[in-house]
């Protein structure tokens, strides 16, 4: 049976990768993609996500989300994912009617309780959409399996020495959602620096397929921490993480987010040894089990 998704995203290269396997995957029916205000500005990660969607030639809806944080002031991480989000391909001209008019959350919300079954959200970007869906609607929790988000970090950060980027873009956000009481799993840049994927492998998408093609080019242009050594898909994880949770080791924790700290806003602080855990951390994949499954599952693209 297909597990039913929603891909709440700020494309991003990284995020390509995710959207392009749950596309087409046969083990995922995506609902609907949603953009949020992060690697760039809102009007680029939409554009973005059309730009993925004219390449797949999907009918998959795509909603425009938050153009801000809650709270925060604005960042992005253009030095990383260039001027565009997704520098590197000469992607088809996108048509914004393919851009479905309704706002991500009031769609995101007609579509879970629409459901018959609960849908899994992946949030793969800053929380905002996510947040402002909890709160604003808050029955649609009775709706949703489960939560599993690319961001946080039990060890360092990659924006601060305490934060990850996509919680220090909008650590209010990321509190409302860590405390919301439903399942979540957190996938943050413990796991992806346990298996950066080595140039040598990027080298080998160029002749996987047309998508091991594209993402080749992208990640050509991805300067991401760790980039001599490799690059970091952090996005990819989560769709990975669903399809063979398996294959990767796993904690129990207390995870809580610092909102305001002049030196560890966005820090996810994370609890092992709590009688209380809200989430499961994702920790780490061995290399080759992580190249394998994310080959595979590349396979299923065009």
């Amino acid at each position: 049976m297909k597990q039913p998704i929603i891909i709440d995203s700020d494309p991003g290269i990284d995020d390509a990768a995710a959207i392009s396997i749950a596309l087409n995957h046969p083990n995922f029916d995506l609902r609907m993609i949603t953009t949020v205000n992060g690697n760039v500005g809102i009007e680029k990660t939409t554009a973005n996500a059309l730009k993925l969607k004219r390449f797949f030639a999907s009918k998959i809806p795509v909603h425009r989300g938050s153009s801000q944080p809650l709270l925060s002031e604005i960042v992005d991480a253009s030095a990383v994912h260039g001027e565009s989000g997704m520098e590197g391909y000469d992607f088809p001209e996108i048509n914004y009617n393919d851009l479905a008019s309704t706002h991500a959350v009031e769609a995101m919300r007609k579509e879970l309780i629409a459901s018959d079954e609960p849908i899994t959200l992946i949030p793969i970007g800053p929380l905002t959409n996510i947040a402002l869906l909890l709160s604003t609607y808050p029955e649609v929790k009775d709706y949703i399996k489960e939560i599993v988000l690319m961001g946080g970090s039990a060890s360092r950060g990659n924006v601060t020495p305490l934060a990850e980027f996509n919680i220090y873009c909008d650590p209010k956000a990321a509190h409302i959602v860590f405390s919301s009481g439903l399942p979540m799993t957190m996938v943050g840049l413990d796991v992806a620096r346990s298996s950066t994927l080595s140039h040598a492998t990027v080298n080998e998408l160029k002749t996987l397929n047309k998508t091991g093609d594209m993402l080749h080019q992208l990640f050509k242009h991805y300067k991401g921490d760790d980039f001599e050594k490799g690059i970091n898909v952090y996005d990819a994880y989560t769709i990975l993480y669903l399809l063979h949770p398996e294959k990767f080791e796993v904690k129990e924790a207390d995870v809580q987010i610092e909102t305001a700290g002049t030196l560890t806003k966005g820090a996810t602080v994370t609890d092992f040894n709590t009688h209380f855990p809200n989430c499961t951390v994702v920790m780490s994949v061995e290399t080759t089990e992580f190249k394998n499954i994310f080959i595979d599952a590349l396979t299923y693209c065009k």
